[in-house]
C-alpha cells in the first residue's frame, strides 16, 4: 500500500489535532502486544488495524467457542467449525481490515517464563485476559521491562479499565495488592457478560494504547475507570503510585519470579481445565492424531487436536498443552491427559 494510499484510508483520523500526519506516521510505526484475544482483546485488535497501528502480536491459548460468538467481534461460525485457535482466525479476519498490518499469532499460555520474550520489543501491551494472575504478572514484567501496558476488566454488565505507566502511575498492586481469593470476584461464568460493555471497555482501552503510541501522555486515563452499562453509572477514582506498593514500590516481582507455574487451571465461561507440561515440549500433532484414531473421530489440522473420549472432550496444542472439557475437576483433567497423551 502506497503512502498516498494509507493517507487516504486514515484521512479523518489524520484530521484529528491530537493525531494529524506525525501521529499517523507514530501509529504505522508502533508495536502492540495483546495478551489475550477474547472479547475485549478482539475488539482492541479490530480497532488497532482500522486505526494504521503497523504490529500486532496476538497472544492466547485458545480456540474459538460458540459461546465466544456473543461478544468477540472477530470470530464466525466457520472459526467454530474449524476449531481455529483465536489468534490464527484473528490473524486471518484483521488481514482482511488492513493487509499491510503486520500481525504475529502466537498459540501459546503465557506464564513466568514466557511472558519477557512476548513484550520486550514492543511499545504497549494490553490487557486483554480473563484472569488475575496473568494480570499480575503482566504488572510484573511491564514494571521490569518499563512497557506501558493497558488493564481492561468487563463481567456482567460492568467494565473496568486503567493505564500503567511504570514510574509514572500507579500500577495494579498499588490499587489491589493482591489478587482477590479464588470464588471471590464475579466470572462470567457465574455473572455471565454483556456484549456492549466489553465494546465500550475495548474501545477505551484502544483508544489508550493510541495516545500512548502518538506521545500523548498528558491525556492518558490516570484513573480507575469504572462503569455499568445496564445503570448507566459511570465513576473515575483517582489513584497514585504507593511508596509501600509491593511490586513499583519495594520492586518486588513475585509473580514474575514464580518457578513453579501451576500445571492445571480452570477456564473461565468453560466447564474445561487447561493442562500444562513444563518443559514445554513440541508435540508430533500427526503422530498424535494416528495414535488416538482408533478412540474414534479426531479433527486435526496444524495446530492442534481434538478428539472425545470418556464423555470429555480433549483438545491437545503443539506445545503439550491441553484443554479438557467437560470437567471442573483438575485431577480428573490430569488423569485423562496422562491416560491418552502419555506424558
Amino acid at each position: 500500500m502506497t503512502s498516498e494510499e494509507q493517507r487516504g484510508r486514515h484521512h479523518r483520523q489524520i484530521l484529528l489535532p491530537s493525531i494529524g500526519t506525525a501521529g499517523q506516521e507514530r501509529l504505522r510505526k508502533g508495536r502492540v502486544c495483546l495478551l489475550g484475544v477474547g472479547a475485549l482483546g478482539s475488539q482492541v485488535a479490530a480497532l488497532l488495524v482500522r486505526a494504521g497501528v503497523g504490529f500486532l502480536r496476538l497472544v492466547d491459548r485458545d480456540v474459538v467457542e460458540w459461546t465466544n460468538l456473543q461478544r468477540q467481534v472477530l470470530y464466525e461460525e466457520a472459526d467454530v467449525e474449524a476449531g481455529l485457535p483465536k489468534v490464527v482466525a484473528a490473524a486471518r479476519a484483521l488481514a482482511r481490515i488492513d493487509h499491510s498490518v503486520r500481525i504475529e499469532p502466537v498459540v501459546q499460555d503465557v506464564d513466568a517464563s514466557s511472558i519477557r520474550a512476548l513484550i520486550e520489543d514492543v511499545d504497549v501491551v494490553v490487557d486483554g485476559s480473563d484472569n488475575f494472575e496473568l494480570r499480575y504478572l503482566l504488572n510484573d514484567a511491564a514494571l521490569e521491562l518499563g512497557k506501558p501496558w493497558v488493564y481492561g476488566g468487563a463481567v456482567g454488565t460492568q467494565g473496568t479499565t486503567l493505564t500503567v505507566v511504570p514510574g509514572e502511575a500507579a500500577c495494579l498492586r498499588c490499587i489491589f495488592p493482591d489478587p482477590p481469593p479464588p470464588g471471590v470476584a464475579p466470572t462470567c461464568d457465574t455473572a455471565g457478560v454483556l456484549g456492549p460493555v466489553v465494546a465500550v471497555i475495548g474501545a477505551l482501552q484502544a483508544s489508550e494504547v493510541i495516545k500512548l503510541l502518538v506521545g500523548d501522555r498528558a491525556s492518558l486515563n490516570r484513573s480507575l475507570l469504572s462503569l455499568d452499562l445496564w445503570s448507566l453509572e459511570i465513576a473515575r477514582i483517582p489513584v497514585t503510585r504507593r511508596v509501600d506498593c509491593p511490586a513499583c514500590g519495594r520492586g518486588e516481582r513475585a509473580f514474575l519470579q514464580a518457578t513453579a507455574p501451576s500445571r492445571t487451571v480452570q477456564l473461565c465461561g468453560r466447564d474445561a481445565v487447561q493442562v500444562s507440561v513444563y518443559p514445554r515440549p513440541e508435540l508430533d500433532l500427526t503422530e498424535l492424531a494416528a495414535r488416538l484414531a482408533p478412540l474414534g473421530a479426531v479433527q486435526h489440522n496444524p495446530y492442534l487436536i481434538r478428539f472425545i473420549v470418556d464423555g470429555y472432550e480433549l483438545t491437545v496444542f503443539r506445545d503439550g498443552r491441553a484443554i479438557v472439557r467437560g470437567t471442573t475437576d483438575p485431577a480428573v483433567a490430569r488423569t485423562l491427559y496422562a491416560r491418552y497423551v502419555g506424558m
